[in-house]
């Protein structure tokens, strides 16, 4: 999707949004292969999962995303307190 944005939220695994918070952080996928004790590959397919389900091109749209459907809080911008997902 060339603007990077979805229209609709998406289910994501607890896994992958952690991972996105990850991303968020600026941290690269080696090291958040070695933050969450698994392979590169494993978040090279995380990633790649992601990117699918949310309708992404790369990571800055990805993160502008996560800003958007409010999955990330980055130096108290969107910080707010976000209803529990399963109520």
């Amino acid at each position: 999707m060339a603007g990077g944005k979805s229209e609709t939220p998406v289910s994501l695994s607890d896994r992958e949004l952690q991972i996105i918070d990850l991303v968020a952080a600026g941290l690269t996928n080696q090291e958040i292969a070695g933050k969450l004790e698994i392979s590169k590959r494993t978040v090279d397919n995380h990633i790649s999962n992601i990117l699918t389900k949310t309708e992404t091109d790369n990571r800055v749209a990805l993160v502008r995303w996560a800003l958007q459907w409010g999955k990330v809080c980055l130096n108290d911008v969107n910080c707010c307190i976000l209803p529990n997902q399963n109520e």
